[in-house]
């Protein structure tokens, strides 16, 4: 089967400007020092970077904030070009990566729906078609036609998110889009894209939230600085993933609890003294990092 989304060795790079010339003869000068030049910097945000995304399935992209999830996605939608590799994506596709991105300020709700959907290329009488059912999930009945920036962040949200998933996608590509709207609305997106998943629509999903990439993704990729370091079924990459998080943790305040040593912090008349607390974890082992939801023993003598 040929793959919906395909990374064939992708890396991509930017250049970081530290410093900016502020006149015509700083920027000739700096084209001749360009050797010395320590206001450059080059970032890789991607390196060497293959997976698939088989039509239908939906995948996560996990990672900690600069492991280049967002650059990936921006790859997918054609916003930026891969420094080298390629990347394939079949099919039409949607995608809400920023809050408001392709939004006029200046345009109501109902116009900036047709905008969209211009650069979709869809039609505006399919667009027409669609109006109420857009409008009817973004829940602005009463706002449509205000120009959005006036709207809030949620507002500005839920109108992205319902113009994306009303467009008949074949790929859709989400980063973080639940991270701004009450519960109520989140629940509803969530229900939503499990429509879209049993529908066959494929879906690429970014998220710090693991338990929702658990529960949606039956395949994800964890990226760290840039680069894979594991990918396969949903579960086994995010423990793959929380084992590297914990690891670092206990590491961390390890050392943070014996340079905490000896420091004066007592209080009190001194007739009782805790002299020492540790904590077990479910298999009954000193543990720094406990995890939500499992058996924990603290032990204070």
């Amino acid at each position: 089967m040929t793959p919906a989304v395909q990374f064939l060795g992708v890396s991509k790079r930017f250049i970081l400007h530290h410093q900016r010339s502020r006149t015509l003869r700083e920027a000739v000068l700096g084209r001749f020092e360009r050797g010395r030049d320590t206001g450059r910097e080059e970032l890789w945000a991607l390196r060497d970077v293959s997976f698939d995304v088989e039509p239908g399935d939906c995948f996560g992209i996990i990672g900690a904030n600069g492991s280049g999830k967002s650059t990936a996605l921006k790859l997918m939608t054609r916003i930026l070009e891969p420094t080298c590799g390629q990347v394939q994506v079949r099919g039409r596709v949607s995608a809400l990566l920023e809050l408001g991105a392709g939004f006029h300020p200046d345009l109501t709700g109902r116009e900036n729906i047709y905008l969209n959907g211009s650069i979709l290329g869809i039609g505006r009488r399919t667009m027409r078609q669609r109006l109420d059912q857009i409008v009817a999930f973004a829940e602005l009945e009463r706002f449509i036609d205000t120009p959005v920036k006036h709207y809030s962040s949620g507002m500005y949200m839920r109108l992205g998110f319902a113009i994306a998933i009303n467009v008949d996608p074949d790929v859709l590509l989400t980063d973080e889009v639940l991270a701004v709207g009450d519960q109520s609305f989140q629940t509803k997106c969530m229900e939503r894209i499990g429509e879209m998943k049993q529908a066959g629509v494929t879906i690429v999903f970014v998220s710090h939230s693991l338990d929702s990439v658990r529960s949606l993704c039956n395949k994800s990729v964890w990226l760290d600085q840039g680069q894979v370091k594991a990918s396969g079924a949903s579960h086994e990459v995010i423990d793959a993933y929380l084992a590297s998080v914990a690891k670092k943790d206990e590491a961390r305040l390890a050392a943070e609890a014996a340079a905490a040593q000896g420091q004066e912090g007592r209080w009190g008349t001194g007739e009782a003294a805790i002299t020492g607390v540790i904590f077990l974890n479910a298999a009954g082992k000193e543990s720094h990092v406990l995890f939500s939801g499992q058996p924990v023993t603290i032990r204070i003598n």
